[in-house]
């Protein structure tokens, strides 16, 4: 799979939780987290946990592709 189809992926999971969040409802403790300046805490630890997911998965794709191509040869 190709960076691309990663990305598309990662993009098919996300934008419906990007969607159910945009309710009007107010919740109180992300206002909290606002107001306390915590919320780029807790944004910038899912940013790195989604990177090295996806870093992880790029990562095991090209294993793959290169035992793929070695064992098409044999």
């Amino acid at each position: 799979m190709k960076i691309s189809k990663v990305f598309a992926w990662v993009l098919t999971f996300l934008a419906p939780l990007t969607l159910a969040g945009q309710g009007s409802a107010s919740v109180q403790m992300a206002d909290t987290f606002r107001q306390d300046g915590k919320i780029y805490v807790v944004v910038l630890g899912l940013v790195i946990i989604l990177t090295g997911v996806i870093l992880f998965l790029i990562r095991v794709d090209r294993k793959i592709f290169k035992l793929e191509k070695r064992f098409e040869k044999k």
